[in-house]
């Protein structure tokens, strides 16, 4: 059995030879004579000669299509032909110059590439699991004299990966030095690096305030407690996902003190809260002290004593419950790192208590009738009220009199006495008297002129 194998691997080798020597000079299996070939713009070789019958010869009905494809997926070429007849279409790896099939047989080793058609007209390959190498020009040819061919570009993309071993990893520097940040990310088509915030606050960098810095390497000069944070090395070249890497900056320096009133005032019996802001990196050790340098501590029923950290900012606060005598005077806020110790005085004085003043209103009130007296006395003493002073108005009812102001008085009736009527109808006869005199006067006097 070991022969006839031997033979048959013999034949095989001999039939690649020899296909591939055709293939370069017009024909998978070859032709006789010199014969005149023209490109045409759409790629295809045809034959001039005065025997050739283009009708007749297969013809390819569309392109062989581009196709682009993740590393790791399947690709699948394309090609159709129409008047196949017996003719041999084949596939050829254009820049290895590697036979991958020819009609129904696969001829290339490589298990990762197969073959389909369909009514011996589409003729498909199949790569499966396609890696870089897969990456450059597939030709389908057919074995007419001379050859005729179409191709196709197989593109194979790589999301982008960051190179561990060349980024930086998460870096603990001095204040005012120099810093430098890098990330390195491989794919193709090459991977776009840039660098931002995790926390999306602005970067400080080369002067400017930016939100995204654009490269592989992120340079800051004179770094400072600013420039403390996160930051996200973000790689993408479209090819989805993107990613990224997170390098944590930290910046050491000694501690800092701010106090927003350093002078305070309570009375005695008051409750009174101390405040005091630092900052530092390595995280400060804070504490409260007495004048005497007594450590304050907290928790008792005299003192509590609270501390609130936001990143490399701590805000100190000292309550002093029912202030007495021996409370005044002056307290020390402190901060201790391993660079540095800084501490802030706060003076705590005497002010007077408050006054508190009771201011009590009294509401009087009197009630008015026709003919009685304000203090009460005899009716036929001076200060009984003169019953002319409100003449013909007539109080029906009581009235309570407010603190600002009088009482309100009644419109007086439409009607009145009979008295003051005669004395308006005499009055109105003489006005109209003397209105007739002076018109009389003034006619005689025109007629005199």
């Amino acid at each position: 059995m070991a022969f006839p194998n031997k033979l048959a691997m013999f034949v095989r080798k001999l039939f690649l030879v020899f296909v591939v020597s055709t293939a370069h000079s017009g024909g998978y299996f070859g032709a006789y004579g010199r014969h005149v070939r023209n490109i045409e713009p759409n790629g295809i070789s045809v034959l001039n000669g005065a025997d050739s019958n283009q009708d007749s010869l297969p013809r390819f009905t569309e392109p062989v299509l581009n196709v682009t494809v993740t590393v790791g997926r399947d690709a699948l070429l394309a090609c159709v032909v129409d008047n196949l007849k017996g003719f041999k279409v084949a596939w050829v790896r254009v820049d290895t110059q590697t036979i991958l099939s020819i009609h129904h047989n696969v001829i290339t080793q490589n298990p990762r590439i197969s073959l389909s058609y369909n009514d011996h007209r589409s003729w498909y390959l199949h790569v499966k699991n396609v890696q870089e190498v897969d990456r450059g020009w597939y030709m389908c040819q057919v074995n007419t004299d001379p050859m005729r061919s179409r191709k196709g570009y197989l593109e194979v993309v790589v999301s982008p990966t960051i190179i561990d071993q060349e980024t930086s990893s998460d870096m603990v520097v001095l204040e005012s030095t120099n810093v430098s940040l890098t990330c390195k990310a491989t794919g193709y088509p090459e991977p776009y690096v840039m660098w931002r915030r995790e926390d999306g606050e602005i970067i400080r960098y080369n002067g400017e305030n930016v939100n995204v810095v654009d490269g592989e390497v992120l340079f800051i000069t004179k770094v400072s407690r600013l420039h403390m944070g996160v930051y996200l090395c973000i790689a993408s070249n479209g090819v989805p996902p993107s990613i990224s890497k997170r390098v944590q900056l930290k910046v050491q320096f000694p501690p800092m003190l701010s106090i927003p009133n350093q002078l305070e005032g309570a009375y005695i019996g008051q409750d009174v809260t101390l405040e005091c802001r630092t900052e530092a990196f390595p995280t400060s050790i804070n504490y409260w002290t007495t004048e005497r340098g007594d450590m304050i501590i907290s928790g008792s029923d005299k003192y509590e004593a609270v501390s609130t950290d936001n990143g490399y900012k701590k805000y100190m606060m000292l309550k002093i419950r029912k202030v007495s005598k021996n409370d005044f005077g002056s307290y020390k806020c402190v901060a201790k790192n391993s660079l540095g110790e800084t501490d802030g005085v706060i003076k705590l004085e005497e002010i007077p208590a408050p006054t508190t003043i009771k201011i009590i209103t009294h509401h009087s009130t009197s009630q008015i009738k026709k003919g009685t007296s304000v203090r009460g006395e005899d009716s036929n003493s001076e200060n009984k009220f003169d019953e002319s002073t409100i003449a013909e108005y007539e109080y029906e009812s009581e009235y309570t009199l407010p603190s600002n102001g009088p009482p309100p008085i009644k419109e007086p009736p439409v009607g009145g006495s009979a008295g003051s009527n005669v004395f308006a109808t005499v009055s109105s006869l003489l006005l109209y008297v003397n209105l007739y005199l002076f018109v009389c006067s003034y006619l005689y006097k025109l007629v005199l002129r």
